[in-house]
């Protein structure tokens, strides 16, 4: 990951971006890195935001295109079990967006959300606020932490 970090803002957007996606990848671990090596947080938080978003909406997507045929034949899932699993989704899953930022849980809510094309506008925003919470987080808990650390010694 360190060549990420060597590429600066576009490292962090790349990162973030990757992290939103189903690629197995730490994109609060390159918003540190960015924040260690002395950017700027607001500017951070923006980046990371955009890309954790795009990522995100990438998985939708991937979930948007996903054929119920798909699902039987290589996951071997009865279609009346899809269907009883649609009616759940369509009244309790459209808040599964906003979560999209917890790890691995929140790409497989988007993934679901997109199979079942679940309200996208609303679904992209839940996403989008859902990042800047999980980012913010990540930032308050750098500034406390690491520069609380830094200021002990």
């Amino acid at each position: 990951m360190d060549w990420l970090e060597g590429l600066g803002y576009l490292g962090l957007l790349i990162g973030t971006f990757l992290g939103g996606t189903v690629i197995p990848f730490s994109p609060d671990v390159i918003l540190v890195g960015m924040l260690v090596a002395g950017g700027t947080p607001w500017i951070c938080l923006i980046i990371a935001v955009i890309g954790g978003w795009l990522g995100s909406l990438v998985s939708y997507a991937m979930g948007w295109y996903t054929k119920w045929e798909w699902i039987g034949k290589w996951l071997k899932v009865d279609p009346e079990v899809l269907e009883k699993q649609r009616v759940k989704v369509d009244k309790y899953g459209i808040w599964l967006a906003f979560f999209s930022w917890l790890p691995t849980i929140g790409t497989l809510s988007i993934i679901t959300l997109g199979f079942y094309k679940i309200r996208p506008k609303f679904v992209s925003v839940l996403i989008f606020f859902g990042c800047i919470v999980r980012f913010l987080f990540v930032i308050f808990m750098y500034d406390l932490v690491y520069e609380g650390y830094k200021a002990l010694f």
